[in-house]
């Protein structure tokens, strides 16, 4: 693959530039706690679609965001990965690094992905500082996901025609304590929004406490 390449030439001589303006004035001027809410969960299990109605909310209430969602980034920053379990790996990386540079800008980000692996959300947690990571599992059984099958892509998996698909022929590891659990399946999207933003707000990142 052509990151590999990339990793094993990378230079030597690259010294990191510390910015004038800090984290702290960033979030200060936008007046909220930059953090990152991390939704994971099965394909179909609405993700996407919850990450969406909570950037929506925050915007109503005037707050700082940007939501990466997985499909998106897909089309653009990695979309030379595949879905084997080395690229995933990958790809959760690459997002984790951009989801610090804007937990940096002081901006609220909202990351919308299946994310299998416990080792690499705990990657992702380790890259920000205490507090300024938010698992948020999007707890629905596969049997409901699949029943569901939006885009059709469980058929498939099914059939044999999508290889390494997780819950069906790859692995997926729930979140053991995760900040928030949404079993979706049991509650309307309204409610899943209600129980994130509460949580923000109950802990000050949307004030700037």
């Amino acid at each position: 693959m052509e990151y590999r390449s990339r990793e094993s030439k990378k230079g030597t001589n690259v010294v990191w530039h510390n910015h004038k303006i800090t984290k702290a004035q960033r979030s200060a001027l936008k007046k909220q706690r930059p953090c990152i809410l991390w939704f994971t969960g099965l394909s179909g299990s609405g993700k996407s679609t919850i990450a969406n109605a909570v950037e929506g909310r925050l915007y109503e209430m005037g707050r700082h965001t940007y939501l990466l969602d997985g499909d998106n980034i897909r089309h653009g920053l990695n979309r030379e990965l595949g879905f084997s379990d080395e690229d995933r790996v990958e790809n959760i990386r690459r997002i984790g690094e951009v989801s610090k540079l804007f937990v940096d800008s002081g901006t609220i980000v909202l990351s919308a992905f299946i994310s299998p692996f416990k080792s690499d959300r705990m990657k992702v947690r380790e890259l920000v500082e205490e507090g300024e990571f938010i698992e948020i599992f999007v707890d629905v059984p596969l049997e409901v996901c699949e029943a569901r099958d939006p885009k059709g892509l469980y058929k498939k998996a099914r059939r044999g025609e999508i290889g390494d698909f997780t819950g069906i022929s790859s692995p997926y590891e729930p979140p053991e304590n995760p900040e928030i659990r949404l079993p979706a399946h049991e509650q309307s999207i309204e409610e899943s929004v209600e129980q994130i933003v509460d949580y923000l707000r109950e802990r000050g990142y949307l004030d700037g406490k």
